[in-house]
């Protein structure tokens, strides 16, 4: 009959042992053209986490270009609004515009008179 010695107890703890469970996280997929373009550029990416929003801003390459930074950023956030207006129209048929009006209106508003602070602080990043 064969007799098993019972497990040795372990010297350290397994690896990672004090990280919580990964669940995959949730991210968009990268734009066909974004992936195709050498010269690509992401200039933003917003999260909702920790029941809070937090973004990744590319700011400073307009300034660096010579353009008139918050301009350009107010442009972006205008194609963000419509592109976001022409999303809802095909998947639920509202008209984009009505879309791109209320959001505009929400801005505005919530710029006015803030729901929440923004909080944070600015980091370079990658290099």
């Amino acid at each position: 009959m064969l007799h098993l010695a019972a497990k040795a107890p372990r010297l350290r703890p397994p690896l990672m042992s004090n990280v919580r469970r990964q669940i995959p996280m949730r991210a968009l997929v990268i734009p066909p053209a974004a992936q195709r373009d050498d010269n690509a550029i992401q200039m933003l990416s917003a999260w909702i986490a920790e029941q809070g929003m937090h973004c990744t801003v590319n700011v400073g390459m307009w300034h660096a270009a010579g353009r008139n930074e918050p301009r350009a950023w107010g442009i972006l956030l205008a194609d963000v609004a419509r592109h976001i207006g022409n999303a809802i129209q095909e998947e639920r048929g509202l008209p984009a515009a009505e879309t791109t009006d209320a959001i505009a209106a929400s801005m505005v508003g919530e710029l006015e008179s803030p729901t929440s602070k923004a909080t944070g602080h600015f980091s370079p990043g990658h290099s």
